[in-house]
């Protein structure tokens, strides 16, 4: 990813180039038109015009993925109708020579001009979309690239549909509906909403931000705005430097929706449009707000060193995405904590339900941290049956671990330092003054030279490891303690959801170590009766009130044959934490407790 010193390094030698040896000297020329003639057929039409190259042949490939959603998405099977011609309008022969790129035969050409349409009818932060109401682009799934010009500076030009006079992006405007780019890697990744929704403004840090808000709400837009800025200022406050000059949010209001993706001077978020009326909702959003500008830094200039420059043809692969992901959840709710928006308590309990989440994952036993990060591009946006057994969140259990991490420096400075400094000292480091990625060694050296303690055991056992921290031993530092109230029971678990599907009762899922689990229940089997008795929806009363160690008889249909399994009952091991605060905390334990949560400054 081209960082915002390499974006002002590129302006500069492009006016340079210019001023001293003529528009001539340039390499290429790049210049994508962008419009939506029909938008309710959800078709963008492109045209790629490059300039420059004289080769016998020029490659045009469509990247495969997004970068901040690691999955191999394939872009090109939305493309139709490619052609190409030369400068006099005569067609050139093109050929597809595999899955995402197209060969046009130039014959040293001066000029080369492609055109093709894109369907775009997925809704989401990683995708584009385009209907008769407005039209979303992001820029991988939208624009090919010329092979050898991805660092070529371009123009983008955008054509709205008639009627629609906006246009939002965090790309350089040089005009009407007009827009200037360094090179591809800002174009891909500057979205663009395109219609007539509101736009809405505010300045934090000293910065303007826009607000483009898609979709009617029962938001309220001043409060909104003023709520927007404090979240901002905290986030900035954290790192120290808001290192933009202009930040775009682009905002869908949709019937259901929810998530973010991150950019380098952007974001698009996407939320239920009646969010914003209940406290909870509402700070909900306010933390995806939180959680994607904090990428601003963490991800989009502190990164791991696969993360950037992109490879938009294949997988990216990292092991830190706990980091990159995990750690940035570990500050959205408390960005929100800080700014006063959720009290101290609401705030711990956000955080015991998060290790809740983890211990109870049976997942969370059998793959680590790091290999839930390396092996997000083919398990985590690829959920199955199987998944909670098999598999981790980065972002939950990386959350964890970033409170587990701040409770560590806090506890061995007495309060001095925090994994705050750690954010700082590694986006100074490696960002500003190496103007490079990070590798684990280096974030984890980073954690030692500020807590001034060795953090072997903390990797090998919690990041490469799947053992269970004591939690206990880390919340001590801010005079609180975690209890289980699960702790004494001796109550069994069950460990299958059902849905009713056609009037059949049907198993969704099975927990590892569960009651079903041992049982031999399947996915997908029909449960038609227990001890004898039919069940209709409802199997938590054969369960409720009988004791580990008790068999049911449980009668099912498997692929069209009766069978019976005696399923044992076992004890449910699950978790329920809360938060309590120790008898009389010291004077260090409410130093940390108060600055963590930013107590004084609510």
């Amino acid at each position: 990813m081209l960082n915002i010193k390499q974006f002002n390094r590129t302006f500069l030698l492009v006016i340079f180039l210019c001023l001293t040896h003529g528009v001539a000297a340039l390499a290429a020329e790049l210049r994508y038109t962008l419009s939506m003639p029909e938008p309710h057929t959800h078709y963008f039409h492109v045209e790629a015009e490059l300039s420059g190259v004289k080769k016998n042949y020029v490659d045009f490939t469509m990247p495969v993925w997004a970068p901040g959603s690691y999955l191999v998405r394939e872009f090109a099977k939305n493309v139709e109708g490619f052609k190409a011609v030369n400068k006099a309008g005569e067609p050139l022969r093109t050929e597809k020579i595999d899955k995402n790129t197209w060969r046009v035969y130039s014959n040293k050409a001066d000029l080369i001009r492609v055109s093709y349409d894109v369907y775009a009818y997925e809704m989401s932060v990683r995708t584009s979309f385009l209907d008769a109401s407005h039209g979303y682009v992001n820029g991988t799934s939208i624009f090919m690239y010329p092979e050898g010009c991805q660092q070529e500076a371009g123009t983008l030009v955008v054509k709205p549909y008639k009627g629609w006079n906006k246009v939002s992006t965090g790309l350089q405007s040089s005009g009407r509906f007009t827009y200037v780019f360094p090179n591809y890697d800002i174009l891909a990744d500057s979205p663009l909403e395109i219609g007539t929704h509101q736009v809405y403004t505010f300045t934090a840090a000293g910065v303007p931000h826009e607000v483009a808000m898609y979709g009617e709400g029962n938001y309220e837009p001043q409060r909104l705005m003023e709520d927007m800025q404090r979240i901002v200022e905290e986030a900035v406050s954290v790192m120290g430097e808001l290192p933009v000059d202009r930040y775009v949010f682009i905002v869908h209001n949709l019937h259901r929706g929810g998530g973010g993706l991150e950019h380098l001077n952007s974001t698009t978020l996407q939320t239920s449009r009646w969010n914003y009326a209940s406290e909870a909702d509402y700070n909900g959003f306010l933390s995806l707000v939180a959680h994607e500008y904090f990428h601003l830094w963490n991800v989009k200039r502190l990164r791991p060193k696969p993360l950037g420059p992109f490879d938009y043809d294949q997988e990216n692969y990292t092991r830190l995405l706990w980091v990159s992901e995990g750690i940035t959840s570990y500050y959205d709710d408390l960005i929100v904590r800080r700014t006063g928006f959720t009290s101290p308590q609401r705030y711990l309990d956000i955080v015991a339900s998060s290790i809740n989440s983890v211990e109870n994952t049976p997942g969370n036993k059998v793959q680590t941290v790091a290999e839930s990060s390396f092996d997000a591009w083919i398990k985590y946006y690829r959920r199955n049956e199987n998944t909670n057994n098999a598999e981790v969140s980065y972002y939950t259990k990386g959350g964890v671990l970033g409170q587990l991490l701040n409770m560590a420096i806090m506890d061995a400075t007495k309060g001095e330092k925090s994994l705050d400094d750690v954010m700082r000292y590694m986006y100074s480091r490696y960002y500003k003054k190496l103007d490079r990625g990070f590798e684990e060694a280096e974030f984890k050296e980073a954690i030692e030279r500020i807590s001034g303690k060795n953090m072997d055991a903390f990797f090998r056992n919690y990041v490469h490891g799947t053992q269970i921290p004591d939690y206990n031993a880390y919340f001590a530092a801010a005079g609180l303690r975690l209890v289980n109230v699960n702790a004494h029971s001796n109550e069994p678990s069950w460990g299958a959801s059902t849905a009713l599907v056609s009037g059949k009762l049907l198993v969704q899922s099975v927990s590892r170590g569960s009651s079903a689990w041992e049982g031999g229940l399947n996915v997908n089997d029909e449960i038609i009766a227990v001890n004898g008795f039919r069940v209709s929806d409802d199997l938590t009363r054969f369960v409720t009130g009988r004791k580990v160690g008790e068999k049911l008889e449980v009668l099912v249909a498997r692929d069209g044959k009766l069978l019976t399994l005696q399923v044992p009952l076992v004890k449910d091991e699950s978790v329920r934490y809360y938060f309590e605060r120790v008898p009389q905390p010291s004077e260090v334990q409410n130093k940390i407790y108060n600055k963590w949560l930013g107590i004084n400054n609510a």
